[in-house]
């Protein structure tokens, strides 16, 4: 009996994941789906699949021929991978001081740190504003940058800070007897150990850099700092939108973050797995 009523279980949690993998992966397909049809194709039937009649790559055309639009990825390279960098190194750097030394107001300042989780960083939009204007940073990349690292610090102290509680104290400790400086503690054992959370904490803070419009469109709306995703937005017109070359913009601008998840998806699968083992 409680085979059987394990073995429905089983199913139930089965069917779930399914549905949601159908639910999340379905807008994917129709974008790519219909970025390989033609303009008549798409508003025929979006949910078919392209044949000898709707196929067309006039899309992709049309933005291949656009040469501002390899900046706009450039750009959005630069801002994610620079973001990205910053994040991991002073976010871990955060976590282990925070879990390696004992020091008065480290939980309070361990807390005062995660509140950036709790508070959606678009409320402070207008005083960010103000503030990249006063600095004569608007229309810069490096204003975006910073903003990014701002909003994915808390998330990666919070995530590295647990992992760096499981590392055992005799590893730094041994080091510490045999003469290591606390810098090649932190870059030589610590860092290898927590490589799994940083392949999460990789993943989850370059997505929402590389998918976000609205800092792009407020700090950096002009022509020589716009990201992907303001870049689209020039095929989209008051009277009339080229789907084809939105639809190819946006289905290029998938393969970036498929190939981070597939380069770093074995630790992110490790970093689950054991937090599922704790």
């Amino acid at each position: 009996m409680a085979l059987m009523r394990n073995g429905w279980r089983s199913i139930a949690v089965h069917a779930a994941l399914l549905s949601y993998l159908c639910v999340a992966l379905l807008p994917v397909l129709l974008v790519v789906m219909n970025a390989f049809k033609s303009r008549k194709g798409i508003f025929r039937d979006p949910l078919a699949l392209p044949n000898a009649e709707t196929f067309s790559a006039e899309g992709f055309s049309r933005v291949f021929e656009n040469a501002e639009f390899a900046y706009y990825f450039l750009n959005s390279f630069i801002v994610t991978t620079v973001s990205m960098l910053i994040v991991l190194l002073f976010g871990a750097m955060a976590a282990w001081a925070l879990n390696a030394y004992r020091f008065p107001g480290r939980t309070l300042l361990g807390l005062f740190l995660v509140l950036g989780i709790m508070v959606p960083i678009r409320l402070g939009t207008v005083a960010i504003l103000d503030l990249m204007t006063d600095l004569g940073l608007t229309n810069s990349l490096f204003a975006l940058i910073l903003v990014y690292c701002a909003q994915g610090l808390p998330f990666a102290i919070f995530i590295l800070s647990e992992f760096m509680a499981q590392i055992p104290g005799d590893l730094p400790d041994a080091a510490r007897c045999d003469g290591a400086p606390e810098h090649r503690i932190f870059f030589h054992i610590v860092l290898p150990l927590i490589r799994p959370a940083a392949a999460t904490v990789a993943i989850f803070v370059m997505v929402p850099i590389w998918n976000d419009l609205w800092f792009p469109l407020i700090l950096a709306p002009g022509e020589g700092t716009r990201t992907v995703t303001l870049g689209v937005q020039q095929f989209i017109g008051q009277y009339v939108t080229d789907w084809n070359a939105v639809l190819a913009s946006l289905t290029l601008a998938i393969l970036p973050m498929l190939a981070l998840y597939m380069l770093l998806s074995r630790q992110f699968v490790r970093a689950l797995t054991q937090g599922a083992l704790k």
